[in-house]
Order: structure tokens, then C-alpha cells, then sequence
């Protein structure tokens, strides 16, 4: 069975008329009827009605033509696949992200991996960092970024920055003006934080273990636009990364104010699996990051 009988099966049943689809197809109208001939004969059953005057596929025949449309599909794919090995550049990477990352981060990288890597189309996948994980082993996603710790087998980091946290307060807040706050000041205050399983909550517990918080929902959000929500509204204060504070996130509801050194902060990184087949594409996503001239973003070895 060869791809070229299968692409006239298609070629007829899209255009209902040999005519038609040994033009499509660019060869001969008997060129394309006997390789259909020889196909029925190699399957043992008719996929064509041929009457006087008329023409069309069997009920078995459009069956096949299914089938037929799959295997092009994953021709294509293949050929694809072949491509990117001679430019892997070229073609869809599936890029995962953290939610408390990828809102903040993907606008500026997108722009700068316009830049880097013009070919490379970023399909993007925004979730946990366990999530993300099993989709790097089992190859959903071609990289990822996450925060470190990322202690998983088989697969590689490296770092791209360091991105300090900083306290939120609502306006009006006794700190209100204050040019920093020592970490140990935040102790006695009731901080909102994101609700258990979001490693960004973890990080700031870790990072700052002075903080105080009332274990109730009123207390914790689903997102740290959630969370930004909840401090303008006056039920409290909360620690947040410098990304989520600039540009269109900044909020005159709510006055971000940096701890003094040495600041709290969270090691972003970029986490690939080992062997994987397109190292360049790992360097232009490495390369565009570092194109990012975000004052929140300290670059490591910058």
C-alpha cells in the first residue's frame, strides 16, 4: 500500500471524479483509476461503485478514506519532526509555566523571542509545578519554567534569575512611605498568602519564616491577583514577587514596599529533559530571558 494510492483515495473522495483528482494530484486520469484498481485488489474489497455515468466511493470506501486521512496526517507529522531536526528553530515548542510566573513573565518573553528565535512558536501551558513535572516526563510540554527547588529525574535546570519579593499594604497603612521593611517586621501581622499546594506559598514561608497568618480562607487566595484583591480591601497585608507589582499590574489600591537587604526572594529556572533533541531552542528561550530588562529580574551571572 502505497502513501501516493492513498493520497487519490482522498483526492477522489474530495472531489468526487477521477478527472478532478488526477488533476489535483497532477498525474494522469488512468495513472490514478488503475492505482485505485490495484488498491481495491490489494484489500480485497470494493471502495468504488462504477456505473455508467457515475461514480462514488462505497459505504466501506469513505471508512477507508478515514483511515486514509489519519495516516497522511501522521505523514505529515513525521515530515514535520524531520524538519525541526534540520532547524530546530523552526516550529511549535511547548513551553509550561507557573501560574505565579507566567502572567507577569510571557508578555516580555514572547516580545523578546520575536527577536531570538522568530520561526519558534510558543504553545503555552500554565500550571503547578507537579503538573508540570509529569508533563516534562512524559513529554506533554518541551521545557518548563518553574521555581527551584526542582529535584526531578531525568530532567535538567538552569537558572535564569533571582526575583525578590516584596511586602503589599493597602493605602493608608501605618508603612505607607517607608522606603524598606526588615523581614522580621512582618511578624504580629496577619499576611494573606495562597491557599496550600501553590509552591509560591511555600517559598514565602520559607523565605520569611517571621510571618504570622490565621489559617482560614479569609486569609488565603487562588491566585496572587487574588490575594493583591484582598489587600486593597483592607483584610490585611501580603508578600508577593516584584514581577506581579510593575507595569499594568501596579494598582493604586495598593502600596508595594522592598525588604531590606538581604531581600527574600525566589530562584526562577528553566527545567528541560535530559537528551532533549532541539538544545538550541533551550538556548533561545535561555537567551530571550536574558534580553528582558526587568529591574525584578536579576539576572544569575548578570
Amino acid at each position: 500500500m502505497k502513501l501516493s494510492t492513498l493520497r487519490y483515495l482522498v483526492a477522489f473522495a474530495d472531489e468526487g471524479s477521477f478527472s478532478r483528482a488526477a488533476e489535483r494530484c497532477r498525474v494522469s486520469q488512468p495513472t490514478l483509476s488503475v492505482a485505485l484498481q490495484n488498491l481495491e485488489a490489494e484489500l480485497g474489497v470494493a471502495l468504488i461503485e462504477r456505473g455508467k455515468g457515475h461514480v462514488a466511493l462505497t459505504d466501506l470506501g469513505w471508512q477507508v478514506v478515514g483511515q486514509a486521512r489519519k495516516a497522511l496526517d501522521e505523514t505529515r507529522r513525521i515530515e514535520q519532526v524531520a524538519q525541526l531536526g534540520k532547524d530546530p528553530l523552526h516550529g511549535d515548542f511547548r513551553l509550561g509555566v507557573i501560574h505565579t510566573i507566567g502572567p507577569y513573565l510571557l508578555p516580555e518573553l514572547i516580545a523578546a523571542m520575536k527577536k531570538v528565535a522568530p520561526d519558534t512558536h510558543l504553545f503555552i501551558e500554565e500550571s503547578m509545578t507537579a503538573l508540570l513535572a509529569d508533563y516534562l516526563k512524559y513529554g506533554t510540554i518541551d521545557a518548563a519554567i518553574i521555581a527551584l527547588p526542582f529535584a526531578v529525574p531525568g530532567v535538567e535546570t538552569q537558572p535564569l534569575y533571582d526575583e525578590p519579593f516584596q511586602v503589599v499594604v493597602p493605602q493608608g497603612h501605618r508603612w505607607v512611605g517607608r522606603a524598606q521593611i526588615r523581614s522580621d517586621e512582618v511578624r504580629g501581622n496577619d499576611v494573606l498568602v495562597l491557599k496550600a499546594g501553590n509552591c509560591f506559598r511555600e517559598q514565602v514561608l520559607d523565605a520569611c519564616p517571621e510571618i504570622s497568618h490565621a489559617e482560614s480562607s479569609t486569609h488565603e487566595g487562588h491566585s496572587i491577583e487574588t490575594v493583591r484583591c484582598m489587600v486593597a480591601s483592607g483584610y490585611g497585608i501580603s508578600v508577593l514577587p516584584a514581577g506581579s507589582l510593575g507595569g499594568i499590574y501596579k494598582n493604586d489600591l495598593v502600596v508595594p514596599i522592598p525588604f531590606s537587604e538581604p531581600a527574600p526572594s525566589r530562584r526562577v529556572a528553566l527545567a528541560w529533559r535530559q537528551g532533549f533533541t532541539r538544545p538550541q531552542a533551550i538556548k533561545a528561550i535561555i537567551a530571550a530571558v536574558g534580553m528582558i530588562a526587568n529591574p525584578s529580574y536579576r539576572h544569575v551571572g548578570a
